[in-house]
């Protein structure tokens, strides 16, 4: 493991840079490479967003950001990025179409190296994928908190304070799409929903795509609301109380602002699959399933010309099946990019 080189030119900078943000930067895992992050004189300055406080090179193309965000509270947080081949941090003439890839809940910004081969996909050695850490139930959203907003407010944190992070010296351009697992593949329907031209298309394989269908999703998703101890009701509020706020979050009720960019769906009925071992069932995957059909039933009746949908019977909710739809989605996500020529 290397560490990524800094142009001679731009080292007093540098310097100057890690001196002034750096006071306590996070420690550095004793098997991964430091790596000096060149274009932090560059980054948003710590008052007006987000700004990368240390950077670790973990493997080849795989460069971590510890990013410190006002939208967290101040706290500070992990990015990973798989690296295009040619990709040098703090160099501005370059920029790469990007892909991210969102982890689902209990996961985290380790998750699609950790458990598929992204690494390993030649299709994306010419594009930026970004995986950032969203929480272990933070449903890429700006948390209620009881009317009060404020801490998580992981939505802000992704769609303005690190999207202009990476767009200033980490080599991301304009030119986005989006996919996610599970709560993952909800927030990229939710991101392409709510930021109208943020992303080109969107991928979701077992989303969560339609919270509100019945009382078996709700009470399902209120559950994971309240995962590692959390009040259920700060995420999106009661809802039946703050049903506004929960349509807001709910790709269902968002469809017509779908319906204009390329989809792909896919989900298992939660029997057991191909892919899993014998017996086993997920009726998360089975609720997931319904919700998919009907978001896919939605967006047909709107006119959505742009949908593809792999609801393949029988699978459950597992990495397996993420993996290999994700390849499946990758023809369409990178056309959208025009990173497919």
């Amino acid at each position: 493991m290397t560490a990524i080189p800094i142009p001679r030119a731009r080292l007093l900078l540098v310097v100057a840079a890690l001196l002034l943000t750096l006071v306590s930067a996070p420690a550095v895992r004793a098997d991964a490479a430091a790596v000096t992050p060149t274009a932090g004189a560059d980054a948003p300055a710590a008052s007006q967003g987000a700004e990368v406080v240390a950077v670790t090179q973990v493997a080849d193309r795989q460069v971590d950001l510890s990013v410190r965000s006002p939208a967290l509270g101040g706290r500070t947080v992990n990015v990973r990025l798989l690296t295009p081949d040619g990709w040098r941090p703090g160099d501005r003439s370059r920029h790469w179409p990007t892909l991210w890839l969102l982890h689902g809940c209990s996961g985290d910004y380790t998750s699609w190296t950790a458990q598929t081969d992204i690494a390993r996909t030649d299709s994306l050695r010419n594009v930026l994928v970004v995986m950032p850490e969203a929480g272990w139930n933070g449903w890429y959203s700006d948390w209620w908190n009881y009317g009060q907003g404020g801490d998580p407010a992981w939505e802000t944190f992704h769609t303005k304070e690190l999207r202009v992070l990476l767009e200033h010296g980490w080599g991301a351009s304009g030119n986005r799409v989006v996919a996610g697992l599970s709560m993952g593949g909800q927030g990229a329907l939710l991101y392409a929903a709510r930021h109208p031209g943020m992303f080109k298309a969107a991928a979701a394989f077992s989303g969560s795509a339609h919270p509100l269908l019945n009382d078996e999703s709700v009470n399902r998703i209120m559950e994971f609301f309240a995962g590692q101890g959390d009040d259920p009701l700060k995420v999106w509020g009661d809802p039946v109380a703050q049903r506004d706020v929960w349509a807001a979050h709910d790709p269902f009720h968002l469809a017509k602002r779908l319906k204009s960019i390329p989809l792909y769906l896919s989900c298992g009925d939660g029997t057991t699959g191909p892919l899993d071992p014998p017996g086993t069932t997920s009726a998360l995957e089975a609720d997931f399933n319904r919700q998919n059909h009907a978001l896919a039933g939605e967006l047909q009746r709107l006119g959505a010309r742009h949908v593809t949908t792999h609801f393949y019977g029988p699978g459950t909710h597992g990495w397996a099946y993420w993996q290999r739809e994700l390849h499946s989605s990758l023809p369409m996500l990178l056309h959208a990019l025009r990173a497919d020529r």
